[in-house]
C-alpha cells in the first residue's frame, strides 16, 4: 500500500479526496494535517467519514509527511509553493489542488495571485495536471499542478477545436456557472444560503485569475494566440460547474463537429461526448469524475456552442488529483474513480 498525506485536511477538496480514498484498494491515508483542528477526530468533523477512517489531524509540523509516497496539498493559494519543496527535495511526490504552480509566467502568476512565487525553480519542474493532454508526463512528475474548476471544465470543452483554420481563436467566449462550494469552506456572505438562494450574480467580469490559466493551455495546443472573455457565475447550487463556450466560425468546417468531438474523446474513460442534440445537466455528473458535454451549430449559423459539465468538487479538484495520484503511482488511472452520480 502506498502512504498518502493530505496538507489542508479541513476543507472541502480535503474531505472529497478522503471520501474518494477511503475505499481505494491501492493507498492509504495516514496523515491529514489541520493548523485549527488539530487532535480532532477527521470523523468528528466529518461524520461522513464514521466508519471509513480512525486519523486524527495533526499540526502539519507534527506529522512525518516525508514518510509518505505522494502528498496532496489541499490547502489555500501560497501555500505549497511554501511547504512542499522541502518534501519535493527528499523524494516525495506532490500534487497541489491550489494554483501555486499551475502558471509558467511568474509575472503573470504574481499579478493575479498578489505575491511574489516562493519557489520558482519547481514551477518549470510541474506537469500540468490535465490528464487528458499530458497523461505521459503525469506518470512521470514528481510535482503536479491539478488545474482550476472552472478551467477543467472549459478547457476540455474546447480542446478538438483548438489549431483548427475553420475556428476563429481571437475571439473565444466562455460563460461559466459554479455552485457555492466552489469558493471553499470559509464563511463569508456572498455564499450564505440567504444571500445565494434564489440568486444569479455575475463576478469578476473584469478578469478572473482562471483566465491566464485556460489561455495558457489552450495557446499551448493551438499553437496561436488565444482571445478569450471568461465570464464565471455563483447560482444556488452546492456542487457543480457547467461552462458554455462559443467559439465563431473562420470558415465552414471541414467535418462535422460532433464527430470530431466523439473521435477525439473516445478512449477518455472521463470525457463523455453526448448525442447531437443534448443538454449536459450538472446533477447528471454530481458526485462523479466524469466531464460531460455537448456540441450545437444553432440554426446552422457562424457559432458553435459547447456545453460543458463537471462536479467542481471531482473532475474540477479532489477527482481530478486521484486520476492524477493513480497515474503517477501506477495504479489503473480510473480506480477508486468509477461512481455513478448522485441523482435526484
Amino acid at each position: 500500500m502506498k502512504k498518502i498525506g493530505i496538507v489542508g485536511g479541513t476543507g472541502y477538496t480535503g474531505v472529497e479526496l478522503m471520501r474518494l480514498l477511503a475505499y481505494h484498494p491501492e493507498v492509504d491515508v495516514v496523515a491529514m494535517t489541520s493548523r485549527g483542528e488539530a487532535g480532532r477526530r477527521v470523523d468528528d468533523l466529518y461524520p461522513s467519514l464514521r466508519g471509513h477512517t480512525e486519523l486524527r489531524f495533526t499540526a502539519p509540523g507534527e506529522s512525518d509527511l516525508s514518510a509518505c509516497d505522494l502528498v496532496f496539498f489541499a490547502t489555500p493559494n501560497g501555500i505549497a509553493m511554501q511547504e512542499a519543496p522541502a518534501l519535493l527535495e527528499q523524494g516525495v511526490r506532490v500534487i497541489d489542488l491550489a494554483a501555486d504552480y499551475r502558471l509558467k509566467d511568474l509575472d503573470v502568476w504574481s499579478h493575479w495571485y498578489g505575491m511574489q512565487h516562493a519557489s520558482p525553480e519547481w514551477v518549470e519542474r510541474s506537469v500540468y495536471g490535465l490528464p487528458e493532454l499530458y497523461r505521459d508526463e503525469i506518470r512521470d512528475a514528481q510535482l503536479v499542478a491539478n488545474p482550476g474548476c472552472h478551467v477543467t471544465a472549459t478547457t476540455l470543452a474546447v480542446l478538438p477545436l483548438m489549431g483548427m483554420d475553420w475556428i476563429n481563436h481571437g475571439q473565444i467566449i466562455a460563460d461559466t456557472k459554479s455552485g457555492a462550494s466552489g469558493a471553499g469552506r470559509s464563511a463569508a456572505v456572498h455564499t450564505l444560503m440567504a444571500e445565494a438562494g434564489e440568486s444569479v450574480r455575475t463576478y469578476a467580469a473584469a478578469g478572473h485569475r482562471h483566465q491566464p490559466e485556460i489561455r495558457q493551455t489552450l495557446r499551448t495546443i493551438a499553437e496561436r494566440e488565444i482571445g478569450l472573455t471568461f465570464v464565471p457565475h455563483l447560482v444556488p447550487m452546492v456542487r457543480g460547474i457547467e461552462s458554455t463556450v462559443y467559439l465563431p466560425l473562420a470558415g465552414e468546417p471541414s467535418e462535422l463537429p460532433q464527430g470530431l468531438y466523439e473521435r477525439y474523446y473516445a478512449d477518455e474513460p472521463f470525457v463523455d461526448v453526448m448525442p447531437a442534440g443534448s443538454h449536459p445537466e450538472t446533477r447528471s455528473v454530481r458526485g462523479n469524475n466524469l466531464c460531460r458535454m455537448a456540441i450545437h451549430r444553432p440554426l446552422d449559423g457562424p457559432m458553435l456552442v459547447v456545453s460543458s459539465v463537471i462536479d467542481n468538487l471531482v473532475k474540477g479538484a479532489a477527482g481530478q488529483a486521484v486520476q492524477n495520484m493513480n497515474l503517477m503511482l501506477g495504479c489503473p488511472e480510473a480506480t477508486g474513480l468509477e461512481m455513478v452520480a448522485l441523482s435526484p
